[in-house]
């Protein structure tokens, strides 16, 4: 299915992206990048997001110590599980270019 009319990016792209990279994207912006383009329109951004979602939450275990896409030691804040939500990856370093 097309997600993205502007690049013309499918569902499989989005999947492929996020689990070809060492350190998988965090954002909708960072697939973007992975795929060589950038967000036009933007009115694909949650969709992009909610697949990315699916993509990596099911590699995921709450409460695994190192998180498999960082590969960064995941820290637990101080008011987890005390009514405030916390995403899964909120403490993994984004992707950043090197250079």
């Amino acid at each position: 299915m097309i997600v993205c009319s502007c690049n013309v990016l499918s569902d499989d792209d989005i999947r492929t992206a996020c689990r070809a990279h060492e350190n998988a994207p965090r954002t909708a912006a960072q697939v973007y990048g992975c795929l060589g383009c950038s967000p036009q329109c933007g009115r694909c951004m949650r969709t992009i997001k909610r697949i990315m979602d699916e993509a990596l939450g099911g590699d995921c275990q709450v409460g695994c110590e190192i998180c498999p896409y960082s590969g960064r030691i995941l820290q637990v804040p101080a008011n987890a599980g005390q009514g405030q939500p916390v995403p899964v990856h909120a403490f993994a370093a984004p992707l950043r270019a090197e250079g």
